[in-house]
């Protein structure tokens, strides 16, 4: 059974020094949409240092003052693990107003290692991986309701599960990533990343690679 613990606004003080003491997190977020930051906003940030606990937080979104949180992202010390980096890092930095030099994504891992299959979704690794099923039904949601009294166990669970597999997840592509010999492909596609997320922000979002 997984706890979920729910904040509006920020984590606590004594959140953050609790989760400064952990080597990874698995990181996840909901938002409005999917044209951040020119149209939709950052909705829900989702932090799990472990399968059976998962912290889900509703920033001000106003002014997203987040001090508590920022000083966790900005821990160089902690691996944030994601599924989608492309699009959670460039949320997170944008809104919160910080960076994220320590970070996996499991999309890009899969899509180097998992040539075996085009499904490089979370739900097809977390089947792989973790031999469950997600029930993604709730993925379209309106994550701006009041986290404390509007948005449904049903939904908090369906967030919590984007995060609190990520760390397994990680640890199983890394074991192919040494098999295979794929190591250092992988972490050249993740220095280039920051820079895929800021031709996003500025608006190319074709392969610029492409004839």
């Amino acid at each position: 059974m997984t706890k979920i613990y729910k904040f509006q606004g920020d984590i606590d003080s004594d959140t953050l020094q609790k989760l400064q003491k952990v080597k990874e997190i698995g990181c996840d977020v909901e938002a409005t949409g999917l044209k951040i930051p020119h149209f939709d906003k950052l909705s829900l940030i989702q932090i799990s240092p472990s399968s059976d606990v998962v912290y889900i937080i509703q920033p001000d979104r106003q002014n997203y003052n987040c001090p508590n949180l920022v000083k966790l992202f900005e821990n160089i010390n902690i691996l944030f693990i994601f599924h989608y980096a492309r699009f959670d890092l460039n949320a997170i930095e944008y809104f919160l107003k910080c960076e994220i030099k320590n970070f996996y994504c499991s999309k890009i891992s899969s899509k180097i290692l998992r040539g075996y299959t085009q499904n490089h979704g979370l739900k097809d690794l977390v089947f792989e991986f973790i031999g469950k099923k997600l029930d993604k039904k709730y993925g379209s949601s309106d994550w701006n309701k009041d986290l404390m009294t509007e948005i449904t166990d049903q939904q908090l669970e369906y967030a919590a599960a984007d995060c609190k597999y990520l760390i397994e997840i990680k640890n199983g592509l890394n074991k192919m990533m040494v098999r295979e010999g794929k190591t250092e492909l992988y972490n050249n596609c993740v220095k280039f990343l920051k820079t895929r997320i800021k031709l996003d922000q500025n608006g190319y979002t074709e392969d610029i690679f492409t004839h």
